[in-house]
């Protein structure tokens, strides 16, 4: 019965496992932009924190965030 199982599974999952090693480099690359995106914003986010703390900084602000 066990290997009934197994011999079912492996009928199964095969077609599944190539079409999951077909598509995936080709939905990385559709994601990519919305990676670069992402760091993008990060970076532009971290810059206005930045400028918006530099006052307190100057002016011997606590080092906390």
């Amino acid at each position: 019965m066990k290997a009934l199982f197994w011999l079912m599974l492996v009928l199964i999952c095969w077609p599944l496992a190539l079409v999951v090693l077909v598509l995936y480099p080709i939905a990385w690359l559709v994601l990519l932009p919305f990676r670069v995106v992402g760091l993008t914003m990060d970076a532009v986010l971290a810059l206005i924190k930045a400028i918006l703390f530099l006052p307190s900084r100057i002016l011997g602000g606590s080092r906390r965030y």
